[in-house]
């Protein structure tokens, strides 16, 4: 049997994903006896987009570099696969949504104190910047998505069979990251929120009963859940489950502050607040995918408007 030729694509992220085949160790032995990558900017030099059977792709469309790539993957793949949670939501290159493009490389470019410059004019040699931030499916059909920042292993490995045997993916459910976590939810008398960086979490208990914000409950397990099991907080790497994607009236914050409330002393409107207020962390991966964005809940810009008035008042700005 002949190898099935593969393209890969590497849009707007940070090349996790592309770390993350690494991670398939020896079962990578196996998956390279069955594909021939052609296109791979981190292993080939190609430029072009000869046919394959299978195209993967990861990152968000932020430039007009990226709609072009994505747009040739397409014509040249059979099948395309949405590679990681920047590729599937918008990843956090969603949060230039909440503001405009020239403030962007305003700061970034020029009046930033690790830039040395007098001007830095736009070239035609860099591609423009899109409007807004959008998920690869804003530009291109796409036929099996695969979140995850990067999708762990496992996901990655079952991924791959099943195109090449025909098949739906085994290992991927609809399961959150609570589902693999073993830490044990009880009520406590904990009070007030913590910070990440604040004590030592107990090995057993569930996060949100010690006062941590975790966000296990409401993202979608495409990780194995090693963050809550090590006494990390989950950060939603992998997007919301789809409870929340697919319920117009169900949130990130409010689904978190129910049960934080609940297992806690912490009353549910001062989590909702809290998270308000961290919105751009909290919402960081999905906030450019409609499912998230669009919700008539999701008001980032007035919290993050919110949350610069009240700092420039602490600061006497």
């Amino acid at each position: 049997m002949s190898s099935v030729p593969v393209n890969i694509e590497w849009l707007s992220d940070c090349s996790g994903c592309h770390i993350a085949i690494i991670d398939l160790h020896e079962k990578l032995l196996a998956v390279l006896n069955e594909i021939s990558i052609q296109r791979c900017p981190v292993l080939t030099d190609v430029k072009d987009y000869p046919h394959a059977t299978l195209g993967l792709i990861s990152g968000a469309i932020r430039s007009e570099h990226d709609r072009h790539a994505a747009e040739e993957m397409r014509k040249s793949c059979d099948v395309v696969i949405a590679w990681g949670s920047c590729a599937v939501y918008g990843g956090i290159a969603g949060a230039g949504n909440v503001h405009t493009c020239a403030d962007i490389f305003d700061s970034v470019y020029v009046n930033n104190k690790t830039t040395i410059t007098t001007a830095c004019p736009h070239s035609d040699k860099i591609s423009n910047l899109e409007a807004s931030v959008t998920p690869l499916d804003n530009a291109i059909d796409v036929d099996l998505y695969l979140p995850g920042c990067p999708p762990h292993s496992a996901f990655v490995f079952d991924a791959l069979l099943a195109i090449l045997e025909g098949r739906s993916p085994r290992t991927a459910t609809g399961e959150s990251v609570c589902a693999r976590c073993k830490r044990r939810m009880e009520k406590t008398e904990v009070d007030r929120i913590k910070k990440n960086s604040e004590g030592v979490p107990d090995r057993e208990q569930c996060l949100l009963s010690q006062g941590y914000l975790c966000m296990g409950s409401v993202t979608l397990d495409r990780c194995m859940a090693p963050c809550p099991q090590n006494g990390v907080t989950c950060t939603g790497c992998a997007g919301a489950t789809m409870q929340v994607l697919a319920e117009p009236n169900r949130d990130i914050r409010t689904e978190i502050a129910e049960r934080m409330s609940r297992l806690t002393k912490i009353p549910k409107e001062a989590i909702v607040r809290e998270i308000e207020k961290t919105s751009k962390t909290h919402y960081s991966y999905t906030m450019s995918s409609p499912m998230i964005g669009e919700k008539p809940t999701f008001l980032i810009q007035k919290w993050t408007d919110e949350e610069r008035n009240d700092y420039e008042q602490d600061h006497n700005y």
